[in-house]
């Protein structure tokens, strides 16, 4: 088998890869080459359809939460505050361990 047929073959598998994958999301092709996405009824109810609408929305609120949690602990504000209350606990430390060394 040459290279030339090899190549040809490997397109071949691409192109029908990709028109499988646009059969399942439901876009066709009309006779001037246009690509239409084609509503599917798969059996969903438009109650479960907005209940996963909803899910979404409150996982995209957890998504911006944590981003803030992250975000915020990594600031410059957020170091320094973490160093000054390292050091007032180091002065907060060290009473006690004059008063360990004097007994």
């Amino acid at each position: 088998m040459s290279s030339w047929a090899i190549v040809a073959l490997v397109a071949i598998v691409i192109w029908g890869i990709v028109e499988s994958i646009r059969a399942r999301a439901g876009i066709i092709t009309d006779e001037d080459g246009n690509q239409k996405v084609v509503s599917r009824e798969d059996g969903r109810s438009q109650a479960e359809i907005e209940a996963a609408r909803r899910e979404v929305s409150e996982l995209k609120e957890r998504v911006k939460v944590l981003e803030r949690i992250v975000t915020d602990s990594n600031t410059g504000d957020a170091r320094v505050t973490a160093q000054i209350a390292a050091e007032i606990e180091a002065l907060r430390a060290l009473p006690q361990a004059k008063e360990e060394q004097r007994k």
